[in-house]
């Protein structure tokens, strides 16, 4: 099956974030951190089934090298992603987080 990818709009922010710390720890380490983000939101559309379910409908991919994770959904024929959170943060947060959003 094809899936179509979409984004929620707070997952802008959830980059810009990410982006911007690793950009400060390292010249260039937050262009590889999107890098990474795009090529497994990617991934997912080609195997979405093949990552586990952690919040009730949601699923997550960890992502190699840095230690964060996308969360999405599989809708129909749509992969929406939902969110990118550092792996250390409390569950709880992240599920408060991802229900959240529409």
């Amino acid at each position: 099956m094809k899936y179509t990818l979409r984004f929620v709009p707070e997952i802008e922010e959830d980059i810009t974030s990410g982006y911007t710390w690793y950009e400060v720890m390292s010249l260039g380490l937050g262009e590889e951190f999107i890098r990474m983000f795009y090529a497994y939101t990617g991934e997912i559309t080609r195997n979405p089934m093949h990552y586990q379910r952690v919040h009730s409908r949601f699923r997550r991919c960890l992502l190699r090298r840095f230690p964060h994770a996308v969360y999405f959904t599989i809708e129909d024929d749509q992969i929406i992603v939902f969110g990118l959170f550092h792996c250390a943060r409390d569950s709880r947060t992240i599920r408060a987080k991802l229900t959240g959003r529409k």
